[in-house]
């Protein structure tokens, strides 16, 4: 019995256990994503299913860079449509109020004639008052006045000539402004904008320069548009977007974005569950909030309004227990001004509010409850 109670000795003597404690290394912070998510940026915010993070904020990217050049094609055609001239031929004679009509034409060359017949009578008479009247030339300044009065007559008769030839000569001027006249394109000489006559060096790139150029620019993580962010929370996913001059807003994409899927039914994601647009990004706190939220209330309900909007704020909260939710509200709501109302049941513009542990991120979406709360699943599925 003894030997049976004896510990039985170790088969293996020589072998290690392979498994031992690794303990973090002293004063040096939990490593976290590459590039966590902070106050400051705008994007679009995107749940997906959990543990689908990763591949969720690629093809995410991918969605959004489609539809962003969706919405800027869009907006270069609309602007080529309104900067197109009006068609307006070269021969084409324009008739302006005063010569609408050919009677109004007869009415000035009657008036003109009527007018000649007038100058002419008028000289008759005043020669055969000159011929009547004794002319008695004594002094030098009576001959003056009798060559000043003959030099009236002729210049007389020359300007009723000069009426009756005029119709024609105006009506062909009227001719001639009519044509519209053919505009010369600037041309560009070879001087730069400072105007020192230095000659214009236009680089000619080929093709393949062109890519790795463009290659060049979407290695450089700094120099991308739309780039993922690491909230560090399960089911997540932000995708910051970098907005240059000109560019279209993220409620602008993802409102094209829910449009589109509306009418097409198009399964266009695997992994996405809803898209919220994001402008305003800012620390979990009252004060923050109603401070940040005011270039975004200007933009979208302005004080000055004929036609005030109805809204609703949005609220949700992730990973923070400790901030109030009726305060969140309250400060948002508070910040919109008085023409505009709140109203749950069929609002204008959704005020979305996303808390994510310490960042508020805020949000405007159209139609929020009609196109399904912004859900891609949703509006893709078949229903039968």
């Amino acid at each position: 019995m003894a030997t049976e109670n004896k510990s039985k000795p170790n088969s293996h003597p020589n072998k290690v256990n392979k498994k031992r404690k690794h303990y973090l290394p002293y004063n040096r912070p939990v490593k976290k994503g590459a590039h966590p998510l902070c106050p400051g940026v705008q994007g679009f915010f995107i749940t997906c299913d959990g543990g689908r993070e990763h591949q969720a904020s690629h093809e995410a990217i991918d969605v959004i860079d489609s539809f962003f050049e969706e919405v800027v094609e869009e907006g270069i055609e609309s602007k080529v449509e309104k900067l197109k001239p009006s068609v307006n031929p070269l021969n084409k004679i324009t008739k302006f109020s005063y010569s609408d009509s050919s009677s109004s034409d007869d009415e000035d060359n009657d008036e003109n004639k009527d007018a000649g017949d007038e100058g002419r009578r008028d000289g008759d008479e005043l020669q055969k008052k000159n011929a009547d009247e004794p002319v008695i030339a004594v002094n030098i300044d009576s001959r003056d006045e009798t060559v000043s009065q003959n030099e009236d007559d002729a210049s007389f008769e020359k300007k009723t000539q000069e009426i009756e030839e005029k119709p024609e000569d105006h009506l062909n001027q009227e001719a001639k402004a009519a044509v519209p006249r053919v505009k010369k394109q600037c041309v560009r000489t070879g001087t730069d904008e400072s105007g020192n006559g230095s000659s214009l060096k236009l680089e000619k790139k080929s093709v393949d320069q062109l890519i790795e150029a463009e290659l060049a620019e979407l290695s450089d993580k700094g120099k991308r548009r739309f780039s993922k962010l690491d909230p560090a929370c399960n089911g997540v996913v932000f995708i910051q977007m970098r907005k240059r001059d000109g560019d279209p807003s993220p409620k602008d994409i993802v409102q094209h974005m829910m449009t589109s899927l509306a009418s097409t039914r198009k399964h266009i994601s695997r992994f996405l569950l809803r898209v919220l647009p994001i402008e305003i990004s800012c620390y979990a706190s009252d004060e923050e909030i109603r401070r940040a939220i005011k270039p975004l209330v200007d933009k979208y309900f302005p004080e000055e309004t004929q036609t005030p909007l109805k809204f609703a704020v949005l609220y949700e909260a992730r990973a923070n227990t400790g901030i109030d939710r009726a305060k969140i509200i309250g400060a948002v709501a508070k910040s919109v001004p008085p023409p505009h109302k709140v109203d749950l049941g069929s609002p204008n513009l959704s005020i979305v509010v996303q808390i994510v542990k310490t960042v508020c991120l805020i949000g405007v979406a159209e139609r929020y409850k009609e196109l399904a709360k912004y859900n891609v699943r949703q509006l893709t599925s078949v229903t039968t």
